[in-house]
This record gives C-alpha cells, structure tokens and sequence, in this order.
C-alpha cells in the first residue's frame, strides 16, 4: 500500500533527511586512500546517533553496519570491514539511512578515493545527472514510468547499463516502501504522481552489463562481468509544485 505523507509527516522526513546529508559531507571529507569502510561506518554511526537519530541500516535484515560501503565493481549492500582498506584509484558507493522520530531518510553517493581515471569519474557524473533527468519528471500528474524511462535513456545515451535486479522505492516510517521504483522503463506507464508521494530514486550504473550476482556475505551484489558501477539516491517529496529532495543540507 502506497502512503502519502501530509506537510507534518514531510517535516519530519526532511530532519531525517538532514542528518543524512550531514553524514555523506563526513564521508566526503574522510574517503581518502588508506582509510577502512570500518573507519567510516563508525564515524556515520556517531554522527547519527548525536543528532538523536537510530541508523536504519544498523540491523536490517540483520545488516551488521550502519552504511553500506560498495567499492569499484562492487553494486550496493557492501559490509564494512577493518581490513577494506581504500586505495588510490577506487570509488566507493555509500549508502546511509537515518531514523529521526519515526520517520526515515534514505541517499547514497559514489566518491573518488585521490586521483581516479578519466573513465571513472565520468561514470560518477552520469550516474549523478541520470538522477536528476529523473527528479525533472517528478511532477504531479505524471507517471512513475516516466522517471523510470528518463533515467534509462539518459544512462544508456552514454553507453552504460542500468541495473535491473536492484530499484529504488517508497519511504517513510519504513525504509522500503511501496512503490518499488525501477530505473529503467516506459513513458507513461506506473502510478499517477500526486503531492504528498515520498520515495528514494537511486540510480545504479554498470559502466558493462548490468547483470549482477550475490557474494558468500549474502549481502554484497557485483557485477557478473566485473565491471566498474556507480550510484546516486536521494528521497524526495512530490510536490504541488517542484519535487523537494528531502535528503539536502
């Protein structure tokens, strides 16, 4: 079941959202060759729980840390580690979910760790702006599908894949929510956007195929063919009038 937040309720995914963004300007600032994903899961936990907030990915599904941190062909859901140690040339996708009274706020960024080639950080940039030839579809009256399609076509104008297997979804006092949000689609297909629809849209780019398999953690998806990916998310409102990314500083 699809649930629409009133003005009170997207006040409060705002703050949720906030304390998000915070977190992924921390993980800016630290990502950096030698660096562990350990390191960097404990400084967005800190930061979560001194705003008041409970990190949402803390013990999901019996996730063991508070950001997914997915590196070079690695997709989503990469598990913190003491001995992951960032290197020159890597980028790293980090996702990061804040509770804040009830309500949730969900984004993810991919950062270069130093210097990374050329092909890489044009991969960053069109994962980012394929985000936002979505967030220009999210009017009130328009399809779901159309966002969908605005990504796909967008992503696959510059010769890279969309995943398939992995969507973006509704939020709210949950993380996953309904609708599911693929970023690939038709025009004019899906719900009718109205105000008051909160939901995350998170591109994830393959710069090869976009089939995917499960690591032995059952956690962490990769690219089949190896590889390199990149992903961008934010939560938004449907407005009356443009969309509000909720997850901003």
């Amino acid at each position: 079941m699809i649930s629409i937040k009133n003005k009170e309720q997207i006040a409060k995914m705002r703050d949720a959202g906030k304390i998000v963004a915070e977190v992924l300007a921390l993980m800016e600032e630290h990502v950096e060759p030698g660096v562990s994903t350990w390191e960097l899961d404990e400084i967005a936990e800190n930061h979560i729980r001194k705003c008041g907030a409970v990190p949402t990915f803390l013990g999901y599904g019996g996730f063991p840390a508070s950001i997914c941190a997915s590196i070079n062909e690695e997709v989503v859901h990469g598990i913190p580690n003491r001995s992951r140690i960032l290197t020159e040339g890597d980028i790293i996708s980090i996702d990061v979910g804040a509770t804040f009274r009830g309500y949730v706020g969900d984004a993810a960024r991919t950062f270069p760790v130093g210097n990374i080639s050329d092909e890489n950080a044009r991969l960053i940039e069109v994962t980012k702006q394929s985000f936002f030839e979505g967030l220009a579809r999210a009017k009130k009256g328009n399809r779901l599908g159309d966002i969908s399609n605005a990504i796909q076509r967008y992503v696959e104008r510059h010769g890279y894949s969309v995943i398939r297997d992995l969507v973006g979804h509704g939020v709210g006092e949950q993380m996953h929510e309904d609708p599911p949000v693929p970023n690939y689609g038709k025009k004019g297909r899906g719900i009718r956007l109205c105000e008051g629809l909160t939901i995350a849209v998170e591109p994830m780019v393959a710069a090869g195929h976009y089939a995917l398999e499960q690591l032995a953690d059952h956690w962490t998806y990769v690219t089949r063919d190896g590889s390199m990916t990149a992903h961008y998310e934010n939560t938004f409102a449907i407005t009356d009038g443009e969309p509000e990314i909720l997850t901003r500083l």
